[in-house]
């Protein structure tokens, strides 16, 4: 990639375009429930990328959402690429994300019980694999963030060497609107040996700038403050001169 890249968020659940507050599944915003419709809106107004999250596959339910991102990959072919996260736990499931035109697969909770998954999918499905660093107060979380793993961020930044970036989320921001840990952002991001996506707590277009400015991070996901027009996408894409 080229650029700080501002990455769009549709949260998939059931079916529909949804945001959870501080990854509480009780605390559910519903958006829409054309998760495509909302997809064509974010790459009309500039987006290269997409990021998605099947939040059934990440607690372990059955991949109910994958017919919704095959339809949203192929709909957006050739003009911006898609980055999932969400249930993927070995080859298979990165195979078929790939089968199906995901560009960048998260892995999460599976990575952190077997590391050498992450460079097994690399070699084996030849798709991009990020890691999804998801973390309260330092520690990892697992299974949809209903548990803790007990492992440090900073430790499991050197777990990874094929890894092509680490999508870091602070859970205790996600969905609040109250800004990124722009501290804790910067330590991750120097200690990190691949780049960096953050993510949780963009309320604000002088957050994404914020967030821009920190070395080794190459961009940033919001959601829920586009869909409550806290700014345009368009207007965040401007402000870090990454729109088209």
């Amino acid at each position: 990639m080229t650029g700080f890249v501002v990455f769009p968020a549709i949260d998939l659940r059931g079916g529909n375009v949804v945001r959870l507050r501080q990854g509480d599944y009780a605390d559910e915003t519903v958006y829409g429930n054309d998760p495509l419709e909302v997809a064509e809106a974010f790459v009309a107004a500039g987006a290269t990328w997409v990021h998605m999250v099947d939040l059934d596959a990440a607690k372990g339910d059955a991949a109910v959402n994958r017919p919704v991102i095959s339809r949203v990959a192929g709909a957006l072919s050739g003009r911006a690429r898609l980055q999932v996260g969400g249930g993927v736990r070995g080859v298979a499931d990165a195979a078929a994300l790939a089968e199906a035109g995901v560009a960048r697969v998260v892995m999460g909770s599976a990575a952190l019980r077997r590391p050498a998954l992450v460079s097994e999918v690399t070699a084996r499905v030849g798709v991009l694999v990020a890691v999804g660093l998801d973390h309260r107060g330092g520690i990892l979380a697992t299974e949809g963030w209903t548990q803790s793993s007990g492992i440090g961020l900073a430790e499991a930044l050197g777990m990874y060497p094929t890894a092509a970036c680490a999508v870091i989320t602070d859970i205790s921001r996600d969905g609040m609107l109250v800004g990124p840990d722009i501290e804790g952002l910067t330590h991750a991001a120097h200690d990190a040996p691949m780049p960096v996506v953050a993510s949780g707590g963009v309320g604000t277009i002088d957050d994404i700038v914020a967030v821009s400015a920190i070395p080794n991070i190459e961009g940033v996901i919001t959601g829920r403050a586009i869909y409550e027009g806290r700014f345009t996408l368009g207007e965040a894409l401007s402000a870090v001169g990454s729109g088209r």
